[in-house]
């Protein structure tokens, strides 16, 4: 395991570390605002409104004191940027700070990641690069690799029966009845406390899942696609490119590099 944590000012520290699959980081908080970006690797983040699947070109934003666990699901090499909050408070005009989210990382901004770790001399350029860092984190585009979880009790009932087994064939009548709730309220309480519908966050928590299985390099695409539920090797692939950006393979051959 190779480590390094390096101060960069009083602002701003870098940590540089190697996990292999299958560790965890249970829940924990910083006291810092921390961004996580993995440059291979996936990793899922799990936060009290979701998880977050985090493949290399994805990076997360976790507010200060903000309670997080990590899920290392293929071999990563984790780059963390930790910024005091009292910084922080002197960026005006970046409202999107406040919440967690996950954002595509494009070339640039990706450099300008790589390069704090590359040359972290303190200095003013050090304070240019972190407020760009921030400024780019307000641009960028947003990812769909995140999964809410409903805070109604009847509909999380629901959601945590499909996430301990997304394969499983029951249809909504089965499960809003083991959840007492009839299928029309829990038609409703889905896209209500999650923006999905009770479809589409079930064919997000299989395509996760999907992810999830991948880290081992066991299963064949088409084994994956046959184990959760889906009615072909093309359907499966549609669905992922629809949630991911880019095929199965693709996500394969770049998450777990030979």
């Amino acid at each position: 395991m190779n480590i390094a944590h390096t101060p960069l000012e009083r602002h701003v520290v870098t940590h540089a570390q190697s996990y292999q699959a299958g560790t965890q980081l249970a829940l924990h908080v910083h006291r810092e605002a921390q961004l996580l970006f993995s440059s291979c690797g996936v990793m899922q983040v799990t936060t009290p409104h979701g998880r977050w699947l985090v493949p290399p070109q994805r990076a997360v934003w976790l507010p200060p004191r903000f309670e997080h666990a990590v899920d290392v699901l293929a071999d990563i090499e984790m780059r963390s940027l930790y910024f005091a909050p009292e910084w922080l408070g002197h960026c005006d005009g970046l409202p999107r700070l406040v919440g967690e989210f996950v954002v595509a990382v494009h070339p640039l901004l990706r450099s300008l990641i790589l390069t704090l770790f590359e040359d972290p001399r303190p200095g003013r350029r050090i304070d240019l690069l972190a407020q760009l860092i921030l400024c780019e984190l307000e641009e960028a585009t947003d990812v769909s690799t995140f999964i809410s979880m409903p805070d109604d009790p009847r509909a999380r009932h629901i959601a945590l029966q499909i996430l301990s087994d997304p394969a499983s064939e029951k249809d909504l009548e089965d499960l809003a009845r083991e959840a007492g709730v009839s299928t029309r309220t829990a038609t409703r309480l889905f896209p209500a406390e999650t923006q999905l519908t009770f479809k589409q966050w079930r064919q997000r928590a299989r395509i996760m899942a999907a992810i999830e299985m991948m880290g081992s390099r066991t299963h064949t695409i088409k084994q994956l696609a046959a184990r959760l539920g889906f009615s072909s090797v093309a359907a499966f692939a549609h669905a992922f490119g629809q949630i991911v950006g880019m095929t199965p393979t693709a996500f394969r051959k770049q998450s777990n590099p030979v």
